[in-house]
C-alpha cells in the first residue's frame, strides 16, 4: 500500500484514464467509416466522453464511498484514503476500457469481467479501508456498485448532452 495516498492519482489513475482515452480514440478512428475530419471529430468526442466519465466517476465514487464509510462503518473521514481505494479498485474498469476501445467486439465479455471488481473490492476493503469482517459484505456490494455505475452514469449523461447539443 502506498503511504502517500495522493500519489495514486498522479501515478496510477491519471495515466490509466489517458490510456483509456487514447485506446478509445484509436479504436474509434479504426472502426469509423466516416471521411476526413468527421471521423476525427467523432473520435475526439467519444474520447472526451470516456475521459470525462472515468475522471468524474472516479471522484464521484470516491466521495460517496468516503461518506458511506464514515456514516455506516465509523471509518475516519479521509477522502485521500477513499480515492486511493477507488483508484485501485477501478483497475478492472480501466483495463476493460483500454481493450474494448481498440476491440469494440470485446464489450460483451468486458461487461461480464466487470464482476471481477467485486473480488478486488472484497480483498482491498480490509487492507486499504480497514473494514471489519462484520461489515465487509455490505461495504463490498455498495462500493462495487458505485465503482461500476458512477462512470457509466456520467458517460450516459455526457452522451445524451452531446446528442442534444449537436
Amino acid at each position: 500500500m502506498i503511504e502517500d495516498k495522493r500519489s495514486v492519482m498522479s501515478g496510477f489513475v491519471y495515466p490509466m484514464i489517458s490510456f483509456c482515452s487514447l485506446s478509445v480514440f484509436i479504436g474509434t478512428l479504426l472502426t469509423n467509416s466516416l471521411e476526413g475530419m468527421q471521423s476525427v471529430q467523432m473520435a475526439l468526442t467519444v474520447c472526451c466522453g470516456v475521459a470525462f466519465a472515468l475522471f468524474g466517476g472516479y471522484f464521484f465514487a470516491a466521495y460517496l464511498i468516503n461518506k458511506f464509510s464514515v456514516r455506516f462503518f465509523g471509518i475516519p473521514d479521509s477522502i485521500a484514503l477513499a480515492r486511493q481505494f477507488t483508484g485501485y479498485a477501478m483497475v478492472v474498469t480501466f483495463l476493460l476500457k483500454i481493450i474494448a476501445g481498440i476491440l469494440p467486439d470485446f464489450i460483451f465479455i468486458g461487461l461480464l469481467l466487470e464482476f471481477y471488481i467485486v473480488y478486488v473490492v472484497w480483498e482491498g476493503c480490509v487492507i486499504v479501508m480497514h473494514i471489519g469482517e462484520k461489515n465487509r459484505f455490505s461495504f463490498t456490494i455498495f462500493s462495487s456498485l458505485l465503482i461500476v455505475m458512477c462512470p457509466v452514469l456520467i458517460e450516459f449523461v455526457f452522451d445524451k448532452l452531446v446528442f442534444l447539443l449537436n
